[in-house]
């Protein structure tokens, strides 16, 4: 399952938001099913279903448990999140504290991103976009210039052909 695609959407006033049907479809999320909604990065909160929250959980269990920072994220991270139901309407209800945390008002951007969703204020999504879109354009031509096929090589000898000695060939 990979997440991919932006989404416009309203936070109601009892901070709930329509998880897409499309996107509902892809993660196999029925009414009365369940997310993990968590502090994320850059000011934005991740969505995980419960298999991906999983998955989460053994990654992070197989990194260094006695590295300080490791057991601090670790602590920070799950001492947040939050269980939320799918209602019949395909909306979660985003805990206050989190909204707050990620400073959601009423119009947010949802992000498909490979396992799992981000869901940002529209206003802050849209001025980390236009921060960050020179880098990701300038990452694309590098990755463009990595992978591109070579062009085939021009030969360096103009004119007619010549045999190797410097001679014209003859017929």
């Amino acid at each position: 399952m990979i997440l991919t695609g932006s989404y416009n959407r309203s936070l109601d006033e009892k901070l709930r938001v329509a998880i897409p049907k499309e996107v509902r479809d892809v993660l196999l999320l029925q009414s009365g099913g369940a997310m993990y909604v968590a502090p994320g990065t850059d000011g934005s909160l991740v969505l995980y279903t419960e298999a991906e929250f999983s998955r989460f959980a053994e990654r992070l269990e197989a990194s260094s448990p006695t590295q300080q920072n490791v057991r601090a994220f670790i602590r920070l991270f799950y001492s947040q999140a939050h269980r939320v139901e799918v209602d019949r309407q395909g909306r979660i209800r985003i805990p206050p504290e989190l909204a707050e945390r990620a400073k959601l008002k009423k119009d947010v951007m949802l992000l498909g991103v490979r396992d799992h969703l981000e869901l940002w204020d529209l206003q802050q999504w849209q001025a980390y976009w236009a921060n960050k879109s020179d880098d990701y354009d300038n990452r694309q031509l590098r990755k463009s210039r990595t992978y591109a096929v070579p062009a085939p090589e021009i030969s360096r000898f103009s004119g007619p052909a010549r045999h190797p000695s410097g001679s014209d060939w003859k017929s």
